[in-house]
């Protein structure tokens, strides 16, 4: 399997495409390509980034191409089975998946004003009330997950699995904003971050020496 991915300090998508890719166990090839540079547009409009317009990440499986991170995440639980990424039981398994969702869908404004940026910690300040609305989602989403599902396991349904993979982009978006979030949900924040997938992908983006300038900003109104 090929992996294409984008900067690993800026593509939140890209994160959750890779970490899809290692929660699976299988074998694949990451390529790093670098976000709007000289060369993107010119990149991008090759044979290997057709089927997803241009779009990062993108995974090549032979002749089957999945794109969107979600799809990747269903496309390896088909191949390696679905117990490496959503819960057994039937009712936790359905809440997983409309969290995975809703992730997917929603939160445009934590989204737009927050852009990822595992390299930085910008200054705290108080969040627009959109980005406040988000994120109470995201506490609440988080609460009955743990309260309902989370046992004796630090993630969202005790192992780590699909929602947290599409929720990873989130925990990294709260360090490097300093965005307020709910006392329970700092061990969750910390599982997710210590994770050795994610202490492998943070170290990636600080090796990296691409800099993109849009994204070295604080947060925007």
């Amino acid at each position: 399997m090929r992996l294409i991915i984008g900067n690993k300090a800026y593509s939140s998508w890209s994160l959750r495409g890779w970490l899809a890719c290692k929660q699976s166990g299988l074998l694949f090839e990451e390529v790093v390509v670098p976000l709007y540079d000289g060369d993107w547009d010119r990149r991008r409009a090759g044979d290997e980034f057709a089927p997803s317009s241009g779009k990062v990440p993108i995974l090549w499986d032979g002749e089957a191409v999945v794109w969107d991170s979600l799809a990747i995440i269903e496309y390896l639980a088909d191949k390696v089975g679905r117990e490496r990424f959503w819960p057994a039981d039937d009712a936790a398994r359905a809440m997983a998946r409309s969290m995975a969702a809703e992730m997917h869908s929603s939160f445009a404004a934590l989204r737009r004003k927050h852009s990822m940026n595992i390299r930085q910690v910008f200054p705290a300040r108080r969040p627009d009330d959109d980005v406040l609305a988000d994120l109470q989602r995201i506490m609440e989403l988080w609460a009955q997950a743990r309260a309902r599902w989370g046992g004796t396991g630090p993630f969202l349904f005790g192992a780590f699995g699909a929602a947290d993979i599409m929720y990873a982009p989130v925990c990294t978006r709260i360090v490097t904003y300093q965005l307020p979030i709910a006392r329970f949900a700092l061990p969750y924040l910390d599982a997710v971050l210590n994770h050795p997938f994610m202490q492998d992908w943070i170290a990636g983006a600080q090796e990296e020496d691409w800099v993109i300038e849009q994204f070295e900003q604080p947060a925007t109104a």
